[in-house]
């Protein structure tokens, strides 16, 4: 039996289903035969025949992305979303899922169906493709051909030259009744759309009757993007010719063959297929004296109708469709006129989205006018010493003093000074600095974990963790302004921890999990930074020992993703430690490891950053659009909700891909980082605080605002300025602080 790998064309917007099915929300997302919508059914209809070895693939429009994973999580289906960057007909989209299977398995079958039609008996439907398989696993391009159950100018029909499994003789155009019925005396067949064909043969068929197709859509696959549980195509996708497959194959291909099938089917195309599928009226209606109607009402509207027959009636919030079902096929007529006469009506209304650029500009005025003064005044004491908590009305909350939030502080406001905010970020560093060196330093050197809120010594433990983020505030201080001693200060604490590193270049940490990923990675933002402030070569063999470890031990080689907790080894923690993923230290890993390779121009770690970018990817909700907290190593999801953090590294990590990168990946990666800053923006609030929790449901935890998160934000408008400033040089001065 041939391997079968099933995909739903999810294509066409179903106009004459108007004012149900629009753009945005096309037929086959909608329930019109039953409680599932048309995909959901067509999902359960074709997953099984995948077997073991196969995959179900789904293309859609990337418009569609949301629609389409929502309604697979919903049914509990896996799949593998191909997401067209535009919309190119049905060769591109066939061409792309064939290319992608022969890619998995080089004899495997496609099956190709439509993801709006109403098939009823889906045992027949997969009888009949087992038995197009057989044909099409031998060269064949098998066509399913339906028996007509009457004339119908709804459907383009085929000629076949025999019984059974036939040659086809011709493909014609949707008749007049007149012509349709003497097609059906003739033997034609309606034209289903189904097709089945090996993946290789229908590669090579497009690749001799379509110019250019198969390497603008194999381009497009080389430089696409798995975001999630789906592959956003490259923009070389926009450049396959717009044809359907029945024009550049079967109408010239000698392969072809069609096969009769006699179960029922219907493309649901008009409101008198939806009526005559036998499913009920939808919503609440009143009926006196009416007959043979059908009615669809939105949430909350009364339909009532009295003395009528043998009409369609549609009530969305913004327009109302009445229609005579016999001229069902005429809504089209009414979406052509609406174009000229009320286009707004195409579509439901939209919230705009807020563009990159847009949310650029905003989030620097924030960071400039509110939440850098906010965390410098009512964020610091008298004596210097940062709060840990704010409430949202701005009070100051007692809290100990932990040394990674005063050092995080610290990083922020010299990074204002580098970056050229005129607020009094000098003196904020100078007290704050002071601060800590007379209540966290220690006698050695290194910082102490936190003192009470009264600045009292509370915990003497000297973690990495926090070491790093003191080194890491001081490259920025060394940039910005002259302070004697702190370069002395941090290569005495490198060399230390240093020292302390095991034979595979590991340190270990204080604390419950002493083999972490989490504290390599803020040391090796601190190398880095040194780096960048002309620090000695010794941080550049910091930044290395790090590099190394984590490709080698940290990186699971099946998934791409990096784990967090390690055995003694460095191998993966026994239980639930192991396989625990963040799907924000992905992103944030991408991040530091692009900047690593940029700095080396190393093209290997650059692609591992990639792969790390893209399973950072599979932890973003599509239904809230977050990234969320945590996940299995199986993909499976651990902790749904959602802290402000992951959202920054998102947006870091898309735009220095977006900066390292001249293909399409580019153009993809702006548009995660447009995602990411809009995710963002959901947690900060216009006062210069923020929610830092975002529950399942979408609701935040009522708490106060965790002066750490500082941190983050300030990273991800310092990497929007950096790639924007340089990508858009006409935003740079509307970027700066």
């Amino acid at each position: 039996m041939p391997v079968i790998f099933p995909v739903i064309m999810c294509g066409g917007s179903g106009t004459r289903l108007w004012p149900a099915s629009r753009p945005s929300r096309p037929k086959q997302f909608i329930p019109l035969s039953g409680n599932r919508s048309l995909f959901q059914e067509t999902v359960e209809r074709v997953v099984d025949l995948a077997g073991s070895e196969g995959r179900l693939i789904v293309i859609g429009g990337a418009a569609h992305r949301q629609a389409i994973c929502e309604q697979l999580k919903e049914l509990g289906r896996d799949a593998i979303v191909l997401l067209e960057p535009e919309a190119r007909e049905s060769a591109a989209a066939m061409a792309a899922a064939a290319i992608w299977t022969r890619r998995q398995h080089p004899d495997a079958v496609n099956l190709f169906v439509a993801s709006d039609h109403h098939i009823p008996d889906g045992d027949a439907f997969r009888a009949a493709v087992l038995t197009a398989s057989e044909a099409a696993h031998t060269g064949r391009i098998v066509t399913f051909g339906v028996v007509p159950s009457g004339p119908s100018s709804a459907y383009g029909y085929i000629a076949p030259r025999g019984e059974g499994l036939a040659e086809v003789k011709a493909f014609v155009e949707k008749p007049d009744l007149v012509t349709a019925e003497r097609y059906i005396a003739e033997g034609y067949l309606w034209n289903s759309g189904n097709f089945v064909v090996r993946a290789d043969v229908l590669q090579d068929e497009l690749r001799q009757a379509t110019a250019g197709l198969i390497e603008a859509i194999s381009d497009a696959l080389d430089s696409s993007l798995s975001d999630g549980g789906a592959i956003l195509l490259g923009r070389r996708f926009g450049d396959a010719p717009k044809i359907s497959i029945d024009y550049a194959v079967m109408e010239k291909t000698r392969r072809g063959a069609v096969l009769p099938v006699a179960f029922d089917w219907s493309d649901l195309g008009a409101w008198d297929a939806v009526h005559r599928s036998g499913e009920g009226n939808v919503g609440l209606h009143v009926f006196e004296d009416a007959e043979n109607c059908l009615v669809r009402a939105c949430d909350g509207v009364l339909v009532a109708a009295v003395g009528v027959s043998d009409l369609a009636i549609v009530v969305e919030r913004d327009a109302v469709l009445v229609t005579d079902l016999a001229r069902s096929q005429d809504v089209r007529k009414i979406v052509s006129r609406l174009e000229g006469l009320s286009p707004r009506h195409l579509d439901f209304p939209q919230t705009p989205q807020e563009t990159l650029d847009e949310g650029a500009t905003r989030f620097a005025a924030w960071m400039r006018q509110t939440a850098l003064p906010t965390w410098c005044t009512l964020g610091q004491n008298a004596e210097g010493g940062f709060e840990e908590l704010l409430a949202q009305d701005g009070r100051r909350l007692p809290a100990s003093r932990r040394a990674v939030v005063q050092a995080r502080q610290l990083q922020v406001y010299s990074a204002a000074g580098r970056l050229g905010w005129s607020g009094p970020w000098s003196a904020v560093v100078t007290s704050g600095l002071a601060w800590t060196e007379q209540r966290l330093m220690k006698a050695d050197g290194r910082v102490r974990t936190r003192t009470s809120f009264s600045g009292s010594p509370e915990d003497d433990t000297t973690t990495i963790y926090d070491q790093a983020f003191l080194l890491f505030a001081l490259a920025d201080i060394s940039v910005a302004m002259p302070v004697a001693g702190v370069e002395d200060q941090a290569a005495e604490i490198r060399d230390q921890l240093m020292a302390s590193m095991d034979a595979d270049g590991g340190a270990v940490e204080t604390g419950d999990h002493p083999y972490q990923a989490n504290a390599h990675m803020h040391l090796l933002e601190a190398a880095l930074a040194w780096e960048d402030a002309g620090g000695n070569s010794s941080w550049a063999g910091l930044s290395d020992r790090i590099v190394a470890l984590a490709q080698r031990r940290f990186i699971d080689a099946n998934t791409g993703m990096i784990r967090e907790f390690f055995s003694s080894d460095w191998s993966p923690a026994a239980g639930g430690d192991g396989s625990l993923i963040e799907p924000g230290h992905q992103f944030e890993w991408a991040w530091l490891l692009a900047r690593y390779a940029r700095a080396r121009a190393d093209a290997e770690t650059l692609e591992v950053a990639w792969r790390l970018f893209e399973a950072g990817l599979k932890g973003v909700d599509p239904s809230r659009e977050v990234a969320i907290d945590a996940m299995d190593i199986d993909g499976s999801i651990r902790s749904a909700r959602a802290r402000l953090w992951p959202q920054t590294e998102w947006l870091k990590a898309a735009l220095i891909l977006a900066s390292s990168s001249d293909d399409g990946r580019r153009d993809l990666c702006l548009m995660q980082a447009a995602k990411a800053q809009r995710a963002l923006w959901r947690y900060l609030t216009p006062v210069g605080l923020w929610r830092d929790k975002m529950l399942e449901s979408g609701d935040f935890i009522d708490e106060p605002a965790p002066a750490s998160s500082l941190y983050h934000i300030m990273a991800a408008y310092s990497q929007v300025r950096a790639t924007l400033g340089a990508l858009r040089p006409d935003l740079a001065s509307a970027l700066d602080l």
